[in-house]
């Protein structure tokens, strides 16, 4: 693969990250992949995929992984940020610690993926920086808050470093999915202490988000939405994949916010009134 574009790409166990790496590699990337297990990852049939570890709260391990693939190849051309999991659960219910530990990997690990590979794009004036978000980046779930606060910061930071980058030749695209497909069951953790006031709205609202995610988009949408937006000369800094994405994000700007906050609440079934207090039980859906 002398002379083809080099790529990393967080996280490609399964879902988005994989989907991503199969459709750069289509696109005639060399594609770095990463894992905290780099025994973990099933390669799709046919594709061409170095696996890297790399575990992004550990700033060692960071700047490991982007020295191999800069000695390998001399270049790094595209980072896609998407290793991430999330915490289900009400705010109050989710503690501080478990919050930080969100952040580490959802957010500063990002920080640092990108703090890592900037020198090298800046030195050849030239590079795209890819963070994969949400359409929990622009609102904010009831029960996954949380989630959305670190999604929230990955859109903030993109949007400063697409100011800031843009005149050095690079690209920042940012990538918001909808519901999609993804084993977010096994990178999910339930809230730290449940409480009796929420276990109603909170089961109600975790069975909408597994059903809603279970027929989501297909994860190789998101792959290959971030493979045309590089191919392409130009493309805006956010980019909205699936039609549920497209349509959440004209509304949240131009629906009466009420209307808005009403039709969130009526979406994940948690307008109905909160009965009392009950013994707090652990929630049983499948959360995914």
């Amino acid at each position: 693969m002398e002379g083809s574009k080099v790529a990393i790409v967080t996280g490609v166990t399964s879902g988005i990250g994989r989907s991503t790496a199969g459709s750069l590699a289509a696109a005639g990337y060399r594609v770095f992949g990463t894992a905290r297990d780099p025994a973990s990852p099933e390669r799709p049939a046919g594709l061409e995929l170095e696996i890297v570890p790399l575990d992004v709260r550990q700033p060692d391990s960071v700047r490991a992984c982007v020295e191999h693939v800069l000695a390998v190849t001399g270049r790094i051309d595209v980072l896609v940020n998407n290793a991430g999991y999330a915490v289900l659960g009400g705010v109050e219910e989710t503690g501080v610690e478990q919050a930080k530990d969100l952040f580490e990997t959802n957010f500063f690990g990002l920080m640092r993926m990108t703090s890592a590979v900037l020198p090298a794009m800046r030195s050849r004036r030239s590079g795209a920086v890819v963070n994969v978000s949400s359409v929990a980046g622009f609102l904010a779930p009831p029960f996954m808050g949380v989630y959305a606060a670190s999604k929230h910061a990955v859109e903030a930071y993109s949007e400063a470093l697409h100011h800031e980058a843009g005149p050095l030749g690079i690209r920042v695209l940012l990538v918001e999915p909808g519901f999609t497909r993804t084993h977010l069951d096994r990178n999910s953790q339930l809230a730290d202490r449940l409480l009796a006031d929420y276990e109603g709205p909170r089961r109600r609202a975790l069975s909408v988000i597994n059903a809603r995610l279970a027929g989501g988009s297909d994860p190789e949408a998101v792959g290959r939405a971030i493979a045309a937006s590089l191919g392409a000369r130009s493309s805006p800094l956010r980019i909205p994949v699936g039609r549920e994405a497209s349509r959440l994000r004209l509304l949240r700007w131009l629906a009466p916010a009420r209307s808005f906050e009403r039709g969130v609440r009526k979406q994940f079934a948690i307008d109905r009134p909160i009965s009392p207090a009950a013994p707090p039980v652990a929630a049983d859906v499948d959360v995914t």
